[in-house]
């Protein structure tokens, strides 16, 4: 008999198991026993708690699970603790409760409320609209572990037979891969994200069209006369290459008058850049004044960060007719437009694509490499230098070693 604690234990006829009795409670006639299993693991002596009698535990139980445990130590086959036993038992509840959340619960409960806190109102729209119209219907329903090739393949066919582009197939699938990585970043599933064995259609969504000087020029006057905000952010994206979404997120902290920069906090591609400010622009910041330096330059209502530019901006370009008869989203003139534009005349204009790149932000050459066809004469200079290679007259020694006098 060994005492601790301010607690009884009894030994057993069973090596390293003994049982404590209960004050009050009865197991039949005798008073309940509580047993507990000792041992030594990496020389280090433990002891661990199995159960009451009434709960159905037995000496010779807890010494079958002692035996067991040691057998587990020696082999290093199985859990060779209690504790790791337990641990086992709750994962695998996790995981079987996980294999049960279906795609539209885990889409209601986790997945949107966390888009909300991260994502443009114009993103959750469109996400939420392709939930309605064509994720749900198909994986809605389904466990995570139940989404396989053959239903991410009837996806891509439905919302082709339905007459939509390879684009949307993408962001089906795109969104999907989200959804998926979420659950299993959360826990919820932990097999393979099906998406990744799925072939994703070509899709060339890059935008064509740009303005031209003197359509910039006139859009910038119509907006001059019905809305300065709509003005000064085609300005900034204009003369400084800079998104929507940096514009919306400038803070008087942001601009430095003295050195003429912008800085642009979390951008796109997630590296924090600077743009370099015009004139023009530097003006437009001079007039603003001092202000708090966590203070929005162009808040939405109630002092928040705008969801899109100021729709008088698309208004007016249908008000000059810019995207008439054009049924191609890449041929029409939309926000982004303008930086587009910008990146554009700078290249007609003989800036190398490495600057544009940096001017940009864009992470790699190759995002660049889209302007190359605009620098026709840049081309044409380059196999200028290869022009008559081939017809040049092989020089006597003559020659060779007069040329080489004049280098040295």
């Amino acid at each position: 008999m060994a005492k601790g604690h301010a607690k009884v234990w009894f030994d057993t006829p069973f090596p390293g198991v003994r049982c404590r009795k209960h004050p009050a409670r009865k197991h039949g006639v005798k008073r309940d026993s509580y047993f507990q299993v000792r041992y030594q693991k990496d020389g280090k002596r433990r002891e661990e708690a199995l159960g009451w009698a009434s709960d159905g535990m037995t000496a010779q139980k807890a010494a079958l699970i002692l035996a067991e445990l040691k057998e587990a130590s020696r082999t290093g086959k199985g859990e060779s603790t209690l504790a790791e036993r337990r641990q086992k038992i709750t994962k695998a509840r996790e995981e079987e409760a996980a294999g049960k959340v279906t795609f539209k619960q885990f889409w209601e409960k986790e997945y949107m409320p966390h888009a909300m806190t991260e994502k443009t109102n114009d993103t959750l729209k469109s996400e939420r609209s392709l939930f309605k119209c064509w994720l749900n219907p198909i994986f809605g329903p389904l466990p995570f572990g139940e989404i396989s090739v053959i239903r991410m393949e009837q996806l891509k066919s439905k919302i082709t037979k339905a007459g939509r582009s390879a684009r949307r197939v993408e962001y089906a699938l795109a969104v999907t891969r989200q959804v998926i990585n979420e659950a299993k970043r959360r826990g919820i599933f932990t097999g393979e994200n099906v998406v990744k064995r799925i072939r994703f259609p070509k899709v060339d969504n890059r935008r064509l069209r740009f303005l031209t000087p003197s359509e910039a020029e006139a859009l910038l006057s119509v907006l001059s006369k019905t809305d300065r905000t709509a003005w000064e952010m085609t300005l900034l994206s204009l003369y400084c290459g800079l998104r929507a979404g940096e514009i919306l997120k400038l803070t008087f902290g942001d601009i430095d008058l003295g050195r003429g920069l912008i800085t642009m906090k979390d951008p796109k591609n997630g590296r924090s850049r600077f743009a370099h400010m015009t004139e023009t622009v530097k003006e437009i910041f001079q007039a603003k004044g001092q202000g708090d330096p966590s203070g929005l330059l162009y808040p939405g209502a109630g002092g928040r960060i705008r969801s899109e530019a100021p729709r008088t901006f698309q208004k007016a370009v249908e008000q000059l007719g810019f995207n008439s008869g054009r049924t191609d989203r890449r041929d029409r003139i939309v926000f982004h437009s303008c930086r587009h534009s910008f990146a554009s005349w700078l290249v007609q204009r003989g800036v190398d694509l490495y600057t544009v790149k940096e001017l940009l932000g864009h992470a790699t050459l190759g995002m660049t490499a889209r302007y190359s066809h605009l620098a026709p004469e840049n081309s044409r200079k380059a196999l200028a230098v290869l022009e008559g290679i081939l017809n040049e007259k092989p020089k006597t020694k003559g020659q060779e070693q007069k040329a080489a006098n004049q280098v040295d």
